[in-house]
């Protein structure tokens, strides 16, 4: 592994157990201070994060990441799996210093922060679930695979219509065009290979066995319309996880990180002021 680093919101780079390079960025700002990491959502990159990290600064450092297969990172061939994309996560901490941190993930990355902290339960300080879950149901590994079908002979833009009336709600779409666009671009950006193999490893996620055994302090947030990854799924890993808190963000559907960041960061605030230190 490469030694630690501690840059002031700077750019950086890992190479993995496996080999696979992934690019970060590191914000801190003091010492002992909490640490945040943060894992972004399908066919995104960790600048999905910024409007909620922009508010947590002033109460943490904070870390995000280009997952394998997007962004910035490297884009090896798959299968993925989530136990996989969870040692990449190890590593990347172990690389910047970090022995733990809360973790927090949205859609793909909640359920990737789902994955780590059932594997390095020592390692996560709290854990933050937002928009996400442990199980997409019996027909998931059909619907995914109709989904990386449809990228690998039509292309991404094929999926931009659907993509975007999942992630935003009517009136967000309407108001905020700019924000919309800039999703879709990145999204437009992905490697279909690798978007391919990830929709793969959604298909497949089964996290539900874990669930019972997580005891760190833990936020489960939804919108109150998302149909990606639906309330009564929240609701789920919300009863599964003793001593969990669940909040419905009323009018937001799936990526709430970007439509409704303040609610999101104030969740997340409110988390690491569980955290024992």
């Amino acid at each position: 592994m490469v030694s630690a680093v501690h840059p002031d919101q700077s750019p950086g780079r890992v190479s993995t157990r496996d080999g696979t390079s992934l690019v970060y960025t590191l914000d801190v700002q003091g010492t002992n201070r909490p640490r945040v990491a943060l894992v972004h959502s399908l066919a995104m990159n960790r600048s999905f994060w910024e409007p909620v990290a922009a508010l947590l600064r002033p109460h943490a450092d904070v870390l995000t990441f280009d997952c394998r297969g997007h962004g910035d990172s490297d884009k090896p061939a798959g299968p993925y799996t989530f136990d996989l994309f969870a040692d990449d996560l190890a590593d990347l901490l172990t690389h910047v210093g970090w022995d733990s941190a809360l973790i927090a993930g949205a859609s793909m990355g909640g359920t990737v922060s789902l994955a780590f902290a059932a594997k390095y339960g020592k390692r996560t300080e709290a854990l933050g679930l937002i928009d996400t879950t442990a199980w997409y149901g019996a027909d998931a590994p059909e619907k995914w695979a109709e989904r990386a079908v449809t990228a690998q002979h039509a292309g991404l833009g094929e999926l931009v219509g659907f993509q975007k009336t999942r992630w935003f709600g009517d009136a967000f779409r309407e108001q905020n065009p700019a924000l919309v666009q800039a999703a879709v671009d990145t999204f437009l950006r992905n490697d279909v290979a690798a978007y391919a193999a990830t929709c793969g490893m959604l298909g497949a996620a089964d996290l539900r066995a874990a669930l019972p055994g997580l005891h760190m302090p833990t936020a489960v947030m939804v919108g109150e319309e998302d149909y990606a990854t639906p309330v009564p799924m929240a609701q789920a890993m919300h009863a599964a996880i003793a001593g969990s808190d669940l909040q419905v963000i009323q009018g937001a559907r799936h990526l709430t990180p970007l439509e409704c960041p303040h609610i999101v960061a104030d969740g997340l605030i409110q988390l690491i002021g569980k955290v024992a230190r």
